[in-house]
């Protein structure tokens, strides 16, 4: 079945940063976009050619996917996918953008074979990504179904097996957030210079091959395994830092690097560049 027929209307739920992203990608590939969401200038925000529903039970009446981006917060999820339940219609799959609540968190009681985390990303509309994460009670048609649609519209959905708060990107973001953060505040590099230091050597790394590829190739012919029996045995003795628990003093140093610009003029460069990069790979 082509997933572009099979997914005509889809409803996006929470039209913050990430839910209004999602609407311009979906609207972009010409299907029926409903956003729902209690601020009052939903009307003047939302990309253009997508609907504007006053209500949950509104957006989400007719749709055939449903992209819920609430607060990360458990009560709230488990009222509103007790909603979405209710008010979808029975064959809609619904996702979430939880960024750490396992979809079986808040599926309790609920029928959860249709409902599975989507995670984008920020901005989804640019970057690839989508973690799809199954519950304990999701079925795999559902799981299919779901990778389907996201490849429909230009994403790289990964699918994983194993729920776990965080999900894998943000763990994995969240692991070098830390020892950035601990780096800083140490006065070891600006964030600038840290920022510096990550562009112009794992991320253009990373973004290419990832870290076990970057790492098997670092092996030189012996591969990962020469790495892990030689240079892997002295960074396995390196200890990671600690930031502190009053984070103030490295906001007050991200904001001297960077907040002399415009939160718009600073997304615009970084979508740009990212759109480069993706181009780029895409090429070769």
């Amino acid at each position: 079945m082509n997933p572009k027929k099979e997914f005509n209307t889809v409803a996006v739920v929470g039209a913050g940063v990430i839910g209004l992203s999602w609407a311009r990608l979906f609207a972009s590939h010409g299907m029926t976009v409903r956003v729902t969401d209690p601020r009052p200038d939903l009307a003047d925000v939302v990309p253009a050619g997508v609907q504007v529903a006053g209500s949950v039970a509104e957006a989400v009446r007719d749709a055939d996917f449903v992209q819920e981006n609430g607060p990360e917060n458990l009560e709230f999820k488990k009222t509103l996918f007790a909603e979405l339940v209710r008010e979808a219609p029975a064959h809609a799959l619904l996702l979430s953008s939880s960024s750490a609540i396992p979809s079986s968190a808040f599926a309790e009681g609920l029928d959860g074979s249709r409902i599975l985390i989507g995670h984008p990303f920020n901005p989804p509309h640019v970057i690839p990504l989508v973690e799809v994460v199954p519950g304990e009670r999701t079925s795999e048609e559902s799981v299919q179904r779901a990778v389907e649609f996201y490849r429909s519209v230009g994403r790289t959905p990964v699918v994983e097996r194993k729920e776990i708060p965080g999900f894998v990107g943000n763990r994995l973001q969240a692991a070098l957030s830390r020892e950035a953060a601990y780096l800083v505040e140490q006065g070891v590099v600006t964030p600038a210079d840290l920022d510096a230091v990550v562009t112009n050597s794992l991320g253009p790394r990373w973004a290419t091959v990832g870290p076990f590829l970057g790492a098997h190739l670092g092996g030189g012919p012996g591969g990962y395994r020469h790495l892990a029996e030689h240079i892997g045995k002295s960074m396995q003795g390196l200890a990671l830092g600690t930031p502190s628990d009053n984070p103030e003093k490295l906001i007050e140093a991200v904001e001297d690097a960077y907040g002399s610009s415009t939160y718009s003029a600073l997304a615009e460069a970084r979508d740009r560049k990212q759109l480069a990069v993706l181009t780029a790979l895409e090429e070769n």
